[in-house]
């Protein structure tokens, strides 16, 4: 992680995520003097399980994966955090740790807050509060979603399902991606994520080449999708529109 060191950077970034982008530019003021803008890379740690957590992190363009982890291993992702939101709602929620491990999963460009200064901002009754209420609604949706998806549908409609979202998340069609970690992601095995993505790649859905993923054609990828990607990213979008 690299701490950039530029105020300048963190109003340059708002506009980048929604739940700051929405919020009125009196109380953004307020705010912008407490957060910070880094560069994250893949895997650099967020938060870890059972640990307190000390800031919560606002994405721009990184991507940050929430997992559930069983016995000491990683075992499943559980939510992805974008653009749309915030890393650390148990804090918001008033607790200080959480059971999941966050950590990035695409390299890119956040800023972030410790969490006592989000505490003294959610003193005052404002935008910032309702939004990030908005937000929790938006995550449990996409938690339960989660859920049923990852118990109702094919390898291949999750696999679509994700490719999708990380898409939105980051604005792009094209981005750095291992067949291992995907199989992280999506709880299976590699070689059944090596098949998925051979069957994605001749639909011409996707190509894959040197660690990069591109989705060629999006329409027909998120038709191959199940019902939970429009699902949870309708709930997204309502953030966009404001307190």
């Amino acid at each position: 992680m690299e701490r950039l060191h530029d105020p300048a950077a963190v109003a340059a970034l708002r506009a980048d995520n929604f739940v700051l982008a929405a919020m009125p530019d009196a109380e953004f003021s307020r705010m912008a003097a407490g957060l910070e803008p880094v560069r994250l890379e893949v895997h650099d740690p967020i938060h870890d399980s059972g640990e307190p957590i000390e800031h919560v992190y606002f994405p721009a363009t990184a991507v940050l994966s929430m997992v559930c982890v069983v016995d000491g291993e990683t075992a499943v992702e559980v939510a992805t955090i974008g653009r749309e939101g915030m890393s650390g709602l148990p804090v918001f929620l008033g607790v200080s740790a959480s059971p999941n491990t966050v950590f990035a999963q695409v390299a890119g460009l956040a800023v972030r807050m410790r969490t006592h200064e989000l505490h003294a901002l959610l003193t005052r009754d404002g935008a910032l509060h309702r939004l990030l209420h908005r937000y929790v609604q938006a995550t449990m949706v996409q938690l339960a979603q989660n859920v049923a998806c990852n118990r109702l549908h094919t390898t291949e409609e999750r696999a679509a399902r994700w490719l999708l979202t990380t898409a939105d998340r980051i604005g792009s069609q094209r981005f750095a991606l291992t067949q291992d970690f995907l199989a992280q992601m999506l709880g299976v095995r590699r070689a059944t994520v090596s098949h998925t993505a051979g069957v994605l790649h001749d639909a011409g859905l996707i190509s894959y080449a040197r660690g990069l993923v591109t989705i060629d054609d999006r329409d027909r990828l998120t038709g191959a999708a199940c019902d939970c990607y429009r699902i949870v990213r309708a709930e997204f979008d309502r953030l966009r529109a404001g307190p």
